[in-house]
């Protein structure tokens, strides 16, 4: 039995029922969240381009952060559309998540499907490569040749993830091949989000001008997107992280031990809709963002997931390898150490 089975199990409690009361959506707090997150995000673009017309370059830096807060915000608003823990309305998370999805730059049919897919094999060696950063463990990575091994160091360098994911969330996701995720379906939310978001930006450039949207829109994306791959990156990937091979994976330890608790101040908790609290939201997904908090607070079993900080979340970029003796994630400078 999983350690997280026997945590759960062992001590007679069902982990479906300490979950259930936190599970479900609630319309008057979703569209309350909507209205004030895409409100403040309207209202800081545009004080960002009345900034731009005046040449007021430092109050446009400034306000770029907590504009790139907002636009996490918006994609944690349409993650939950995802989870269909936002709307009761199957029609209406389809909706709001295909706009929030545009405003992101997110097909969110397609990311819809992808994030299923991580949810249900997330930590599993066997069922790598959904919504994953591409890992190795330390003997697939010394079977590997030279070039290829320096292939993979240079898509596990922290530069690259930080600098170079956004670039890759901003083009890699205009297009996709059918594949295991990628049916007609999600391949038609591709190119709807595409059209919207040719349709967002045409307009943006004509009303504009193309400097401005350069850096009232992509600045604080770029932001967003750099915050956003390194939550991903910290939620999964840290020194005890959980990986197992197919026959052994359980889901319930996967989401205790292989997600993390990343604790965050009051204010970066909010810009990112109590993501941090990742453990909890794996292990029950149709809990919305604004009970993930309670759901921790009130349960033991919640508060036995692994702990990241802001500084150890920033340390754990150096990990690239998933070390099958030792049982956690290494650093390229201790595969000789192992």
């Amino acid at each position: 039995m999983s350690e997280a089975s026997t945590a759960v199990n062992g001590g007679q409690t069902d982990w479906r029922r300490v979950v259930e009361p936190y599970i479900g959506p609630d319309t008057r707090r979703a569209t309350f969240q909507l209205i004030t997150t895409i409100g403040l995000l309207a209202v800081l673009l545009i004080a960002m381009t009345m900034m731009v017309n005046r040449s007021m370059i430092g109050g446009v830096v400034l306000l770029a952060l907590p504009t790139a807060g907002l636009l996490v915000r918006t994609f944690i608003l349409m993650h939950d559309c995802a989870h269909g823990s936002f709307f009761a309305s199957r029609r209406l998370n389809d909706l709001v998540g295909y706009a929030t999805g545009v405003l992101t730059l997110t097909p969110f049919g397609q990311w819809r499907r992808d994030h299923a897919l991580h949810h249900a094999s997330s930590g599993d060696l066997g069922r790598r490569g959904h919504g994953d950063v591409p890992t190795l463990t330390v003997r697939e990575y010394q079977a590997k040749t030279a070039r290829q091994r320096f292939l993979y160091r240079v898509i596990r360098h922290p530069a690259l993830l930080l600098l170079g994911g956004p670039i890759h969330l901003m083009l890699g996701q205009r297009f996709r091949a059918r594949s295991t995720a990628t049916g007609t379906k999600q391949i038609n939310s591709v190119w709807a989000t595409n059209a919207g978001i040719v349709l967002f930006v045409s307009v943006a450039l004509w009303l504009l001008g193309w400097k401005t949207v350069l850096i009232v829109y992509g600045l604080p994306y770029y932001l967003a997107a750099m915050a956003g791959v390194w939550l991903f990156y910290v939620q999964h990937q840290f020194e005890d992280a959980y990986w197992t091979s197919h026959g052994d994976w359980d889901y319930a330890t996967a989401a205790l031990r292989g997600s993390s608790h990343l604790a965050l101040p009051a204010p970066l908790r909010w810009f990112t809709g109590n993501i941090g609290l990742h453990h909890v939201h794996h292990l029950a997904p149709r809990i919305p963002n604004h009970r993930l908090q309670r759901c921790h607070d009130e349960n033991p079993l919640m508060q036995t997931a692994p702990v990241v900080t802001l500084r150890s979340g920033m340390t754990a970029l150096r990990l690239a390898l998933w070390d099958e003796d030792r049982e956690r994630l290494i650093r390229f400078d201790q595969i000789d150490a192992t």
